[in-house]
């Protein structure tokens, strides 16, 4: 029964998520908003049973120690990617609904430079935002592209692995944490030595994945990976303070030379028809941004992205004006993300203060 409600719930175009708890109305998220089903209360024996259904013996045993597990789910023509964990002494599900066609760039309606993402060669290239933005459905349309039009060796490194490219002009290994790698470190040092062209790493989750992936852009590669950022200095920013204060230096460095742009992102509900609208911000690392990323300048980068619109560099702010100017949005979508915002701009704006002291004396 609980399977059959998913299944249908799944068929709804808008939908992104399905919430599953015991003893609770069954919950879904459509075009961003959450909404439940008063008639559909789950028991716990029904979300064990669903578990034992489609997990194998070896990870519920490993579910039942940890208390929180990633798996996918394909069947029926479906497929999902779903965080299982425990809650009051009991189990409950998060599914998200994956696509199984993978939408091109004029499905998305992405950027201009952002479609000129598959023409890099080599690099770091980074898509941020907060968790159900879009992130990997961004990537997913770069890297379909990529697939199709190039002859190289692509990898990617998921949890779980979401869309699924087939091999086309180039050659697709996708590996899943979990399942076929123990971890995004490990499966990221073993691609160093897989012949890879492009790299794609789910989540830059730790030092170790981070420096692993700075090291496989500086070394000829394409590398693509996320964060749960919400700009591109404070991107810039995580990276550098994940490592100790005697390397940071040194990681300024490294960033200055590899990355190439970081892309951030977030949906907000339209007005003009059903459904949510993606609004960007793009940093593009030209030779000014660079400078300020090695100087530790990374405040001012706003200031020179804002002054490199001709080239496509595209502030957060402008984006969602643009999006208010052609009655997309309701205003109050950018007031929303303006106090989501508020502690970044407030830190920065502290420490451009401090900045503007410490030259004056």
């Amino acid at each position: 029964m609980l399977w059959a409600l998913i299944k249908e719930l799944a068929k709804k175009t808008q939908l992104s998520d399905i919430h599953i708890h015991a003893d609770r109305p069954i919950a879904y998220r459509e075009h961003g908003e959450m909404k439940q089903l008063p008639d559909h209360v789950t028991k716990a024996k029904t979300i064990d049973s669903f578990l034992e259904e489609f997990l194998e013996k070896d990870d519920l045993e490993a579910f039942k120690k940890t208390k929180d597990h990633d798996f996918a789910i394909e069947s029926d023509g479906l497929r999902f990617r779903v965080n299982a964990f425990q809650e009051n002494n009991a189990h409950a599900l998060i599914l998200r609904i994956i696509s199984t066609e993978i939408p091109t760039f004029e499905d998305l309606d992405l950027p201009a430079y952002i479609r000129t993402i598959p023409t890099l060669e080599t690099g770091l290239v980074l898509v941020t935002g907060p968790t159900g933005s879009g992130k990997s459905t961004t990537l997913a349309s770069v890297v379909d592209v990529i697939n199709k039009t190039q002859k190289g060796h692509i990898i990617t490194i998921e949890d779980p692995v979401e869309f699924k490219h087939e091999t086309q002009s180039s050659v697709v290994t996708q590996r899943e944490v979990g399942r076929d790698t123990e971890t995004f470190a490990s499966a990221l040092r073993a691609s160093l030595r897989e012949d890879p062209d492009v790299i794609l790493v789910g989540e830059l989750r730790d030092l170790e994945t981070i420096q692993l992936a700075l090291t496989a852009a500086e070394t000829g590669h394409l590398v693509f990976g996320t964060l749960h950022t919400n700009s591109a200095p404070s991107t810039i920013n995580r990276i550098i303070d994940v490592f100790p204060p005697e390397q940071q230096e040194q990681v300024r460095s490294q960033i200055a030379s590899t990355l190439r742009c970081v892309i951030t992102q977030k949906l907000l509900k339209r007005i003009d028809k059903a459904g949510r609208v993606a609004a960007f911000e793009i940093m593009i690392c030209n030779a000014a941004i660079r400078n300020l990323i090695r100087e530790d300048k990374v405040f001012q980068i706003a200031n020179s992205m804002q002054m490199g619109k001709a080239e496509g560099q595209m502030l957060m702010e402008n984006s969602l004006k643009e999006l208010i100017a052609k009655k997309v949005i309701l205003e109050s979508g950018i007031n929303k993300v303006k106090r989501r915002n508020k502690s970044l701009v407030d830190k920065i704006s502290a420490t451009i203060i401090l900045q503007s002291y410490l030259e004056k004396i």
